[in-house]
């Protein structure tokens, strides 16, 4: 009985830790959405550049093409 306990415990809590982790990660987004949504907020474009740019480095949104 304390066998059956033990594994069904172990069963839920490496359920539990891994589901967080598959749900949290997201692709990153196009750069022009990064500059699009700056731009909702009122940003000048060459604080929207800096900011995007940013963004860039931590892996939030994908490197500007061409």
């Amino acid at each position: 009985m304390r066998r059956i306990v033990f594994a069904l415990a172990a069963a839920v809590a490496v359920t539990a830790a891994s589901a967080p982790v598959a749900s949290a990660y997201e692709p990153p987004y196009p750069y022009e959405n990064c500059l699009a949504g700056a731009k909702q907020l009122g940003e000048s474009p060459s604080h929207a550049k800096w900011h995007c740019d940013g963004l860039v480095r931590k892996g939030w949104f994908l490197p500007p093409v061409g």
